[in-house]
């Protein structure tokens, strides 16, 4: 972008559309006076002189609500003039650039008053504006005659700006008197030319908008009169007020400074910063005009300094004084003028004016077209910018409907070598020779127009047209044609021209290589190609040197130190802005060659890059570019490129190419490129020191066979930005393989020195440039190039042999990887002209007789002579009783059917035919006699034979057979055909029916044929008489695809064009292409267009309808029977105007539709694919018919490579309820998916999208994987387990059961990532909600559990389960009150169901038979067990959902040893019942004073009553006075002593002795020595102190000293039976009675487990607890 101004840059708000070129608006030109005078005069300013502005008075005037203002910050490019706004006198005129304009107004607020003239025009007063130029008074007088430019700068307006009224200043207005007018300064009314009417509305248009928004900006309203005028005074008065002249001259003041203030900072301004390049702000317009008339080319450029223009004509310099008169060049004040006077056809070019300073330079274009009058006309009639045509006067198409164009002396086939001189010629005739109607002569070479140049030179006197070739090189070897046109019509005359290689320097060495091209031009590199020479010399070619020269110099310079063997190569190293040409050179053993033709110049300029760099083309003295760069902005690091990709790949480098990135500023960016072998992460640099400007490069120095990938990175002043992403892995070798071999050599005859060569494309030819053939003399052994020159095509003719001598030929394909073996050699082939007279015909037979006439048929002669067969000629001769007389002619002019009637016969005379062809060559041989044949009215009610039987389309397995209808017909119409068909070989009985039904039509394609067999066919036409004679048996045909057989393909072109195509390669010079519609020739059928160009033909179909089904078929005349066809039915024509609507009217075909889903974050991605995108495909996206943008809310992507289209959103919103549509573009294919998100779905949408946001701001701290949830263990016990992730040293778990925390003695690792909380014997206590808390400082997660109502049900149910799963065996233990069948379990709960069966019968519980369970034992108690207790006992478990079964056999041995067993325990039980022992009352220690009384008391008992004795110290102890012993009622025993002394101490035992077993007691009694009164001391006395034994179980709960209420302890307390034992500080208090039952032993428990209590099943199959249950059970929980 340029440099702004200094005065703009200077205010703070200056107008930005300066910058912007696309923002100008239309420069008028104002070139004549008109007449009219102006009343109005100038007053104000010295500054301003009369004839200073050069403004038309009509376009002054605007009414206020659109009145033109001055701009602010309005720019005009005029070069040479200076405008002043109002009040400017202090301006200082050095600051001033001499030829450069500078229109600049100051703040609108401080220039209200004196930057616009007003006029009162109506009740809103109408301000008149005018637009004021700011200029020097000196200038001003200078400008009265100059032709004066005026820009207006367009601004961006309303949609629909409204128009700006014109109003003029009336006559009455004007003698009215005012209070105050604004001085209107004088000027000139011009007429505005050379813009249109439309142009100049948008002038006023954007004036008017300019005025209005300026006035706007100001806020104050002038009251702005007239005062009256006379004629010979011109003056304004002006009458203001206080105010306004205070404010006016305040205006004044500030503007002064204003401009003091810029003048200042002008002179401060470095020069360079004012300097631009120079910008055409008028381009000059293209021009069609006819003979004789005058034309100019009118353009405007500016810059600084001020540019020289320079015209040009088909870029050669226009030389004034050359052509005196016929050009003229103006330029002033920056309008610039070509004009060309008395145009003449010859003057049709292209013109360009060229611009240039020290900043660079700009050229624009232009077009002249000249009209000429094919025929007579007046000169006179032809006048400038006023033609008319006489009635009388010629078309342009002259008189003559058509010309004729012929060629006399003619030149011929031509042979030359590299640097000679080499012209061809030749006399054209046109006829009618019409005068002042000069032909076009144009010529061509391999079909392309051949333009001037230094190397071809053309001339044309007006009879004879010539071409020199000025120093011939093998470029120009090809077919040379001359056209010569005429209007409408034009001929054509070929010859070949061929080139030899120049005698070599160095004996040996190869020829020159040929057709150097500069491929991929840019900054960093060219890639330079070449094809091959035919001649190496007798070496092989070891490669190439490339070399170039820089435009402008001498010097060449190697580029490669290495020959390179691909003819491709890219030249690094070039200066950025030169010009270069380059040169190759083939090098083999012996030595290096002459260099090839230099290329075309080409720049180091990277065409993508002009959007920072300006690039004009070269001046044409200089031959160099110069460059203009635009001012770089902010820094800005760049983004990486995009679309890296490897473009080509050979074994000396690899061509990368990309694109630039999105994200770069605007300053220049470069690249630098990285690669890395494929595997790896270990990135090299590859330009170290010098960085890619361009965004292609080649890389060099790799190692062949490796893979690499790579990438690239953009610099720039910022900095270095991000890789791009990588390449694919790229093998470092040649990707075009050297073509194989050509194949099927066959040379055929021409001419005396000609023989024409076919060949067929080798296999998998790729990027193939031509061939080379060569031939030599059979048995010389000296080959020799036929072509210097790659030909294209599969077909060539050799010139130059030798007349009657055999040749043999050889081909080679190129391409850029090298020349391919040379392919087999042809058969010999003798060199002379190859038409010869054709073969005779032959098969005559008589297709018709009647009284005077015989209708012949027979068939085509085998050998039709190289040419085409043009006529037949028959002779006929009458034989009389078996002599034949002489032949007479039947046919003068040759016929060209195959069927002919021969009239003015005798009738029953018998005759014989003979028939001769006749070609180019002259009339063969005629065929030999036919058989007699008598010439008599056929009565046969029957068909006669159809004839012109003929196979086509044949193929392995098929072919169509084609015939003509019978000339005679029978006595009624033909109804049908039946074809017949046998083997060659066959006899005649073997004729077969191929149709059961007659055919309709007079072809049929018959199938089923048999590879490699012959064939031979006939066919018979029938009517209603029957089956007539059968035709001529054909030719014999073989059934084969013969190689290189092509089908007639379908095509649909990208316009829905619906086209036939069908190409040949085996086609002689006079080979034709014949359509038919169901084997009938197309005769200019309108609905058809046929095309035929060399071996392809096209038959396209103008609109394909139901009238155009049918079958389709081409063939090739002058071949061997190339044919094919193709079927139209009702189905293909459906699927090809399908396919044509798809092709005119394409789609963008889509893998899937839009579709939308939720990402991680709860962003949501709308997404489509389709199959396939060019680098060209766009996308839009829309929703609800609004299209939206990347931007903060949207985030679109297209990926071509894949093509996926997406877009995502951070969130959606309410607002973005809607229908959303990705719209599709890629060249003409569209598309577009749709997706519509209202009610329900949005929703839906939008609460997973919130949900799924929350869930990845969740797993952003530690978080749940696996929510809360249960399992229960093989030991019966509930395990509450979770998953968790993103955990870290510092994270923490919290358990909860009903909003109570759950103490825990462990910390959790986390090592597996799982953590658990383990509840033992789970029971209906422990039914509640748990709840899990993860936390550290990043958040936390918390996971719930419920277990009630179904949920625990679910869980005990489980439990239930792997209690059932964990009971033992049932086994079998007797008791003494039975015999009792138990099992083990991990543990009980009251959940479990529990059921026992005897014999496959429910046992019914009583109180002989009952069950129960003791701790984790579950038990059936028999009690007094019988015989009718044998038999199978299950146990039955019921989970909730399965019964799980134990059982045991109680029978047999098992039940006898169980019942003795129960016996014997039973006896012993009762003999523990029924021994003698005490029951209790004895203490086992009595302390008792001196002088006391002493009782003791106890209880016995025993059955039968046991004996009672004493003993004291051991010894036997009786009663006496002091001591008294009783034993009453058999169980009350006492032992009272009166007085006790120190004597009675010591231990005393009581003995109570029965049948079944003895027990003794003991009391140790202590008596006290004391004085004082004495009192009786009696056992159970309340005041006596006994210490007695006691038994009690107590259950201590271990409950944790401090623990709070909230706080489970996670662990059950056991119970536990325990005895007391007695303080030795306490003294116990004597018991004088014992309750002997509380002495009374437990029955043994039979599990042998003490201290547990035991359940009891009651008959309703519950457990109940008979011990007592602890106080509480908490729940035993171990983290993990």
């Amino acid at each position: 972008m340029m440099s702004l101004p200094f005065y703009q840059r200077h205010h703070e708000h200056y107008d930005r559309a300066y910058r912007h070129k696309a923002l100008s608006s239309t420069v008028s030109q104002y070139q004549k006076e008109t007449k009219s005078r102006s009343a109005l005069y100038a007053q104000g300013s010295a500054a301003y002189a009369r004839g200073s502005s050069a403004y038309r008075h009509s376009s002054a005037g605007f009414s206020l609500d659109s009145s033109a203002a001055y701009s602010h910050g309005s720019s005009a490019h005029d070069l040479e003039s200076a405008a002043y706004s109002y009040g400017s006198t202090a301006y200082d005129h050095s600051a001033m650039h001499s030829k450069r304009s500078a229109a600049y107004s100051l703040d609108s607020e401080a220039l209200s008053t004196s930057s616009a003239a007003y006029s009162h025009a109506s009740e809103s007063i109408n301000k008149l504006a005018a637009a004021y130029r700011l200029g020097s008074e000196a200038y001003s007088l200078g400008l009265k005659n100059s032709n004066l430019m005026i820009e207006d700068q367009s601004y961006k307006m309303s949609p629909k700006a409204k128009r700006a009224k014109q109003s003029l200043i009336s006559e009455d207005k004007e003698n009215e008197a005012l209070d105050y007018s604004v001085p209107i300064f004088t000027g000139r009314e011009v007429n505005l030319s050379g813009i249109t009417d439309t142009e100049e509305e948008r002038i006023k248009e954007s004036a008017a908008y300019v005025a209005k928004r300026n006035l706007f900006a100001t806020g104050e309203g002038v009251s702005v009169k007239k005062v009256a005028k006379t004629t010979s005074e011109e003056e304004h008065h002006e009458k203001k007020s206080r105010k306004v002249a205070i404010r006016e001259s305040a205006e004044r003041v500030a503007m002064k400074k204003t401009l003091e203030e810029t003048q200042a900072f002008h002179k401060k301004l470095n020069q360079d910063k004012l300097l631009h390049a120079p910008e055409f702000i008028i381009e000059p317009r293209s021009h069609t005009i006819w003979e004789k008339e005058n034309v100019r080319f009118n353009c405007s450029v500016a810059g600084w300094p001020e540019p020289r223009v320079t015209w040009y004509k088909n870029n050669v310099p226009i030389d004034v004084q050359a052509h005196p008169g016929k050009y003229i060049i103006q330029s002033r004040y920056g309008l610039h003028s070509l004009e060309i006077t008395e145009c003449e056809f010859d003057d049709t070019a292209q013109y360009h004016a060229s611009a240039m300073n020290v900043k660079g330079e700009v050229s624009v274009y232009a077009s002249l077209v000249v009209k000429r009058y094919k025929g007579e006309i007046d000169a006179s009639l032809l006048h400038a910018r006023n033609l008319s045509l006489s009635p009388f006067a010629v078309t342009p198409h002259g008189y003559a409907s058509r010309f004729e164009i012929s060629f006399v002396d003619k030149f011929d086939v031509a042979f030359g070598r590299e640097g000679e001189t080499m012209s061809l010629g030749c006399t054209v005739v046109i006829n009618p020779d019409i005068k002042r109607f000069k032909p076009d002569i144009e010529w061509y070479r391999n079909g392309v127009l051949i333009t001037p140049s230094k190397w071809v030179q053309m001339q044309w006197s007006g009879e004879r047209a010539s071409l020199t070739l000025t120093h011939a090189n093998k470029e120009d070897e090809g077919l040379y044609t001359l056209r010569v046109v005429m209007g409408e019509y034009y001929e054509e005359y070929s010859g070949y021209v061929f080139v030899r290689d120049a005698d070599a320097e160095i004996p040996g060495a190869p020829g020159a290589p040929l057709d150097v091209q500069c491929l991929d031009a840019n900054k960093d590199y060219v890639i330079v190609s070449w094809k091959q020479p035919a001649v190496d010399g007798g070496n092989p070619i070891l490669g190439y040197f490339i070399d170039r020269c820089e435009v402008g110099t001498s010097h060449w310079t190697q580029c490669n130190e290495n020959p390179v063997k691909f003819a491709r190569f890219p030249v690094t190293g070039l200066i950025e802005g030169r010009s270069y040409i380059f040169r190759v050179r083939a090098v083999n053993k012996a030595g290096v060659s002459l260099p090839s033709r230099v290329s075309e110049p080409v720049a180091a300029l990277d065409p993508a890059d002009r959007a920072r760099l300006r690039s004009h083309p070269s001046a044409p003295w200089t031959g160099q570019i110069i460059v203009t760069e635009e001012e770089p902005a902010e820094g800005v690091v760049p983004g990486p490129p995009t679309d890296l990709q490897v473009i080509e790949a050979t074994k000396n480098y690899v061509v990368l190419s990309w694109k630039p990135p999105g994200q770069r500023g605007h300053e220049g960016i470069m690249y630098f490129v990285e690669k890395c072998v494929a595997g790896t992460e270990e990135w090299q640099r590859v330009n170290t020191e010098i960085p890619v400007k361009s965004p292609r490069f080649a890389v060099f120095d790799l190692s062949e066979g490796k893979s690499y990938c790579f990438r690239v990175r953009c610099c720039n002043s910022a900095g270095i930005g991000e890789p791009s992403e990588a390449t694919e892995a790229t093998v470092v070798d040649d990707k075009l393989d050297i073509p194989k071999a050509p194949g099927r050599i066959m040379p055929t005859r021409n001419t005396d020195t000609s023989v024409v060569v076919t060949w067929t494309e080798p296999p998998d030819a790729k990027e193939l440039v031509g061939y080379y053939i060569e031939s030599s003399v059979e048995g010389s052994g000296r080959w020799e190039p036929c072509n210097n020159n790659p030909v294209k095509g599969t077909r060539f003719i050799c010139h130059g042999l030798s007349n009657g001598e055999k040749y043999i030929f050889r081909v080679r394909a190129v391409n850029a990887a090298g020349l391919s073996e040379f392919s087999q050699e042809s058969e010999p082939i003798e060199v002379k002209a190859a038409i010869a007279a054709p073969s005779p015909p032959y098969d005559i037979v008589v297709l018709e007789s009647v009284r005077d006439s015989m209708v012949l048929g027979w068939k085509q002669p085998e050998a039709i002579g190289g040419t085409e067969i043009t006529g037949y000629y028959v002779n006929y001769r009458e034989v009389i009783d078996g002599v034949p007389g002489k032949w007479k002619e039947a046919n003068i002019k040759a016929v060209t059917e195959r069927a002919y009637r021969i009239q003015n016969l005798k009738e029953n005379m018998v005759y014989q035919f003979q028939v001769a062809a006749a070609n180019l060559a002259g009339v063969g041989a005629p065929s030999k006699p036919s058989k007699p044949f008598k010439c008599e009215e056929w009565t046969i009610a029957v068909p006669g034979p159809p004839h012109d039987v003929k196979c086509t389309e044949v193929r392995k397995d098929s072919l169509v057979l084609l015939w003509k209808e019978p000339v005679y017909s029978g006595r009624s119409p033909i109804v049908g055909y039946y074809v017949d068909m046998k083997e060659t070989e066959a006899k005649e009985e073997h004729w077969r029916s191929v149709n059961e039904k007659p055919l309709q039509k007079k072809f049929l394609k018959i199938g089923g044929l048999t590879q490699g067999v012959s064939y031979v066919f006939r066919v018979r036409a029938t009517n209603q008489a029957g089956v007539g004679k059968p035709s001529d048996v054909t030719d014999a045909v073989l059934a084969e695809t013969r190689p290189g057989t092509k089908e007639v393909v379908v095509d649909v072109d990208d316009n829905g064009v619906i086209s036939l195509n069908f190409e040949c390669d085996q086609m002689s010079p006079d080979s034709k292409f014949i359509w038919s519609k169901n084997y009938e020739p197309i005769q200019d059928d309108p609905r058809l267009n046929i095309d035929t160009k060399g071996g392809k033909s096209k038959l396209s179909f103008k609109d394909l309808g139901e009238d155009d089904l049918g079958i389709y078929s081409c063939i090739v005349t002058d071949t061997d029977g190339v044919s094919s066809s193709y079927t139209i039915d009702e189905e293909e024509m459906k699927r090809l105007l399908a396919l044509s609507h798809e092709r005119q009217f394409p789609t963008v075909p889509l893998i899937s539709e839009l579709a939308v889903e939720i990402l991680e974050k709860g962003e949501v991605r709308f997404w489509l694919q389709a199959e396939k995108l060019s680098g060209n495909a766009k996308a839009n996206f829309v929703f609800n018919d609004k299209e939206i943008f990347d931007g903060e809310k949207y985030k679109m992507k297209v990926d071509k490579n894949t093509g996926l289209i997406e877009m995502i959103m951070d969130k959606l919103e309410e607002k973005d309820e809607g229908t959303y549509t990705f719209q599709l573009q890629d060249g003409k294919a569209t598309n577009q998916s749709s997706l519509v998100l209202i009610g329900d779905v949005f929703k839906k949408l939008r609460d997973e999208a919130d949900f799924q946001r929350k869930e990845w701001h969740r797993k952003q701290g530690p978080h749940f994987v696996d929510k809360l949830g249960w399992e229960v263990t093989d030991e019966c016990n509930v395990l509450l387990k979770c998953k968790v992730a993103n955990i870290k040293k510092e994270t923490h778990i919290v358990w909860y059961k009903d909003d109570r925390e759950i103490m825990v003695d462990e910390e959790h690792d986390f090592k597996d990532g799982v953590c658990t909380l383990l509840i033992s014997e789970f029971s209906k206590k422990d039914a509640g909600t748990y709840e899990v808390i993860l936390k550290d400082d990043r958040g936390k997660d918390t996971s719930e559990l419920k277990l009630k109502d179904t949920a625990f049900a679910d869980l005990m149910n489980e439990v239930c389960r792997k209690i059932a799963l964990s009971a033992t065996d049932l086994k079998i233990q007797s008791t003494a009150e039975g015999i009792r069948l138990y099992s083990y379990v991990n543990y009980y709960v009251e959940d479990l169901r529990v059921g026992w069966v005897h014999n496959d019968t429910q046992i019914k519980f009583t109180d002989r038979m009952r069950t129960g369970v003791t701790g984790e034992q579950i038990w059936l108690q028999i009690n007094e067990p019988t015989p009718q207790d044998k038999g199978r006992y299950t146990m039955e478990l019921f989970d909730g959902n399965t019964t799980h079964k134990k059982a045991v056999d109680l029978s047999g041995q098992a039940f006898d040893e169980a019942f003795a067993e129960f016996q014997r325990l039973k006896q012993a039980a009762i003999a523990e019942k029924n021994r003698a022992r005490v029951l209790g009352g004895l203490p086992d220690v009595v302390t008792i004073q001196e002088g006391k009384a002493l009782n003791l008391s106890c209880t016995v008992w025993g059955d039968p009553t046991p004996e009672v004795s004493w003993l004291k110290n051991e010894k036997s102890f009786v009663s006496d006075a002091n001591c008294i012993l009783k034993f009453e009622s058999g169980k009350n025993v006492s032992f009272s002593i009166s007085t006790v002394s120190t004597q009675d101490s010591g231990k005393y035992s009581i003995v109570v002795k029965n049948k079944y077993g003895t027990e003794t007691s003991d009391v140790t009694v202590l008596v006290m020595p004391v004085s004082g009164q004495t009192d009786t001391v009696q056992g159970h006395n309340q005041n006596n102190k006994t210490v007695s034994k006691k038994k009690k179980a107590t259950t201590t709960s271990k409950q944790k000293e401090g623990g709070k209420k909230d706080f489970i302890k996670p662990h059950i307390e056991e119970i536990t039976a325990t005895e007391e034992k007695p303080d030795p500080n306490e003294i116990p208090p004597v018991e004088t009675e014992k309750d002997t039952k509380s002495n009374q032993q437990a029955a043994k428990k039979t599990s042998g487990k003490a201290g547990v209590a035991e359940k009891m099943l009651q008959p309703t199959e519950s457990l109940d607890r008979q011990a007592k249950k602890p106080p509480e059970k908490a729940a035993l929980g171990k983290p993990h």
